[in-house]
């Protein structure tokens, strides 16, 4: 009998393609997008482990605002392009999580980043209060093991 638990989940790889609208005059990818795909994995990451971002924060009353993210640029992307966004949970902390963001486009590292998020009670007046990471989404996210050599 298949057990009806979801593996813990701590990386996923996303393929997609570059579109007109995030490249620049130049045909080159703006540098803003990097972000939206690491962002657009890590919602990935999070659908694969059986749960949103949103409906979980939501339900939870909490929300994962980011509190650092940064990226390091080794060679453009252009329109049509066809690369992969791999992102990894690097740190799984009590109130935060950590990933790593690589970007590949033929055989070729485009872009490094990395994003932390916070998990944060949302009060009734809309502030946030950092707070514990509810079981049920903690227990459903790992740590990624090592990167090979």
């Amino acid at each position: 009998m298949a057990s009806s638990a979801s593996p813990r989940q701590s990386e996923f790889t996303l393929r997609r393609h570059v579109q007109f609208y995030e490249v620049d005059w130049a045909g080159i990818v703006h540098f803003s997008n990097y972000f939206r795909y690491m962002e657009e994995a890590e919602h990935a990451l999070w659908r694969e482990a059986g749960l949103s971002i949103a409906r979980s924060a939501a339900g939870a009353g909490v929300a994962f605002p980011r509190v650092e993210a940064t990226f390091t640029y080794r060679r453009p992307l252009r329109f049509e392009d066809e690369f992969e966004v791999r992102i990894r949970i690097v740190e799984l902390r009590e109130k935060r999580i950590r990933y790593t963001c690589t970007l590949w486009c033929r055989d070729e590292t485009t872009a490094s980043g990395s994003m932390t998020i916070v998990c944060a009670r949302v009060g009734a007046d809309g502030t946030l209060k950092a707070a514990p990471i509810p079981p049920e989404i903690a227990g459903r996210l790992a740590v990624a093991a090592e990167a090979d050599g």
